[in-house]
């Protein structure tokens, strides 16, 4: 019986990598570690122990588990995709849902009102970040912070978050990375000076959280809220 389910899940992992190929980023191979020990671990004590008079039990546990486990790779996750490139828009950043288009006062950089345009992760989303824009970093500052579930209307200000603004011939935007209640860790690869370009990874939120986005009050909006979008492919906005 056990074997039978370890089939179906290799086919099920099949399917689902023939729909959309993927590799695992680097920042989850010390969680994947940990967590292929600790899945073996306790699938060894528990067939060891268990699987004698409890067999049920044994198998519940390797299920259970097991679906942990591969959960767990699945926040890891790179999809192989085709990217939107194109210097007149502005191209979304993660994997989630609108949750905030907004206009906003900005205090932290601009010193003037900006349209916010905000993207919840879920855990189930793909966690790279992807420069929305081509252009040169002028600001790059980290901040500490709370841990505000992601939702929250303060979690923008008050939360843990990197903040990063690109300026290219268009204008300049800012776009920051928000910790949340789960996600503990925000990675950022970018730094003063340098040259990014449009849908290349530039960061990386470990167990979702938001990105949000400040653009100039003539972008214009081409998402809705609540609409599901994809890092590097879904059209934000136009300058």
């Amino acid at each position: 019986m056990i074997l039978e389910i370890v089939q179906n899940i290799r086919t099920s992992i099949t399917f689902a990598a023939q729909v959309e190929a993927m590799t695992i980023h680097k920042e989850g191979y010390q969680s994947i570690g940990i967590g292929a020990l600790i899945f073996g671990v306790l699938n060894l004590i528990s067939f060891t122990f268990l699987s004698a008079n409890y067999p049920w039990l044994a198998l519940s546990i390797f299920i259970i588990t097991l679906g942990i486990f591969l959960f767990l790779v699945s926040f890891f996750r790179i999809p192989n995709r085709t990217f939107t490139i194109n210097a007149d828009q502005i191209i979304c950043p993660a994997d989630g849902k609108v949750v905030v288009i907004e206009e906003v006062v900005d205090t932290e950089y601009f010193k003037d009102k900006r349209i916010q345009l905000s993207v919840f992760m879920s855990p189930a989303n793909v966690h790279v970040n992807r420069n929305p824009v081509d252009g040169e970093v002028v600001y790059n500052q980290y901040h500490k912070g709370k841990y505000l579930v992601a939702w929250h209307p303060k979690s923008s200000t008050e939360n843990e978050r990197w903040s990063v603004v690109v300026k290219n011939p268009h204008g300049e935007i800012l776009y920051k990375q928000i910790a949340g209640a789960l996600a503990k860790r925000i990675c950022n690869y970018t730094k003063v000076g340098e040259q990014v370009k449009q849908t290349e990874e530039y960061g990386f939120i470990k167990f979702g959280s938001r990105v949000d986005l400040l653009l100039p009050l003539t972008a214009k909006i081409h998402v809705e809220l609540n609409q599901v979008v994809k890092g590097g492919t879904t059209v934000l906005a136009s300058w």
